[in-house]
């Protein structure tokens, strides 16, 4: 079977900007319980981090990266831009666990809501970087 070259099956990973490479790190380790799997640096700033935290398996799609340009300012979301990356959850159980969490850990968080027919919790990172994390197939 011939798969569509101009159909898009997934995503490898998610690339954004960090303003403080030491809070990314704790954020998506300590808060959000990913791994740091890999440290390089920019290719066209060799004196910029870029920082790669994914699942316990590495799976692809389940990468985010970031680039440390220390004391950048927040970023603001535009006109035909992407401003949220969302990470998804099996369950309403793992929805509540996470607002728990977040509540515990002082992340800035939303009550659960609904969305196009899916159930979320929008969250932020220091940089108010914008996560929803949802649940699929929500009937």
């Amino acid at each position: 079977m011939t798969k569509d070259m101009n159909s898009l099956i997934g995503v490898h990973h998610v690339t954004a900007i960090t303003s403080d490479a030491q809070k990314i790190y704790d954020f998506f380790t300590k808060v959000l319980g990913l791994h740091l799997i890999k440290k390089t640096v920019n290719q066209d700033d060799v004196h910029t981090y870029h920082l790669y935290f994914t699942d316990d398996m590495g799976t692809a799609g389940t990468d985010m990266t970031f680039f440390d340009f220390p004391g950048i300012q927040k970023g603001r979301p535009g006109t035909n831009s992407i401003s949220r990356t969302t990470f998804r959850v099996p369950n309403d159980a793992a929805l509540e666990y996470w607002a728990a969490r977040f509540s515990e850990s002082e992340v800035a968080y939303e009550d659960v809501s609904v969305q196009f027919g899916t159930k979320m919790i929008k969250f932020h990172d220091f940089d108010d970087q914008q996560y929803p994390a949802i649940r699929l197939n929500f009937r």
